[in-house]
């Protein structure tokens, strides 16, 4: 759920604030340098503190919502919310893949807009037929990296966690699962053997993306 969920939203996120910035705004450096900080301390061991204290039963974001007479439990205590925190936090991490759209948007040549502009496409169409078509080998990249780093999550589980995978193993990822059976209860060729395990699950996923890629990825040849 983790990667199907976090990765298509973190990705979507990425590529919407990509085309904003591609279109000309003064500070460009400074934007992206921002932008790109979430991304280089979201797995910290730090920022997942921050988090767990912000989502928790007094943090910020229950005190917001309590100006508006809404009373919410720990985001973080909850089951059916655990998760979503943890999500949440991944779509913020969303500056490596942003600056590799910028990237690829750099690249389109701008003729294409226009001579699409005398034919009357408006900016829905050229998004449509234009951008994102020459944007698909960069999706791809995009997906598929964030596709493992999204599997090996660990030390935001952990942390929000404690370590134990709760609330009722909501947040029990696979990776922590793994250093639980390792490192907790000393079963390192279970957790070995796990490990294998992940490894392959990885690999069938990369190679189905790009088996797939195919029929979706358009190449400038």
């Amino acid at each position: 759920m983790y990667v199907f969920v976090a990765v298509p939203l973190e990705l979507a996120f990425a590529l919407g604030l990509a085309l904003l910035l591609n279109r000309g705004l003064k500070g460009l450096g400074l934007y992206r340098a921002l932008y790109y900080i979430p991304s280089l301390i979201g797995g910290s061991v730090a920022i997942s503190i921050l988090w767990q204290q912000v989502f928790g039963g007094k943090g910020i974001v229950n005190q917001m919502l309590a100006l508006f007479g809404i009373h919410m439990q720990s985001w973080v205590g909850t089951p059916s919310q655990a998760i979503w925190v943890l999500i949440l936090l991944k779509v913020w991490q969303f500056g490596s893949p942003m600056i590799i759209f910028l990237a690829g948007l750099k690249q389109i040549p701008a003729d294409f807009y226009e001579a699409s502009s005398l034919d009357g496409a408006g900016k829905w169409k050229q998004f449509l037929y234009i951008t994102l078509p020459l944007l698909t080998p960069i999706v791809l990249f995009n997906t598929i990296m964030q596709m493992i780093t999204s599997f090996q999550a660990f030390t935001p589980a952990y942390i929000i966690s404690n370590g134990t995978g709760g609330p009722i193993n909501s947040t029990l990822f696979y990776t922590l699962y793994l250093y639980q059976n390792g490192f907790g209860n000393f079963q390192m060729g279970y957790a070995s053997a796990m490990a294998w395990v992940l490894f392959i699950i990885i690999a069938i996923f990369t190679a189905l993306a790009f088996l797939s890629s195919n029929k979706w990825v358009h190449y400038e040849n």
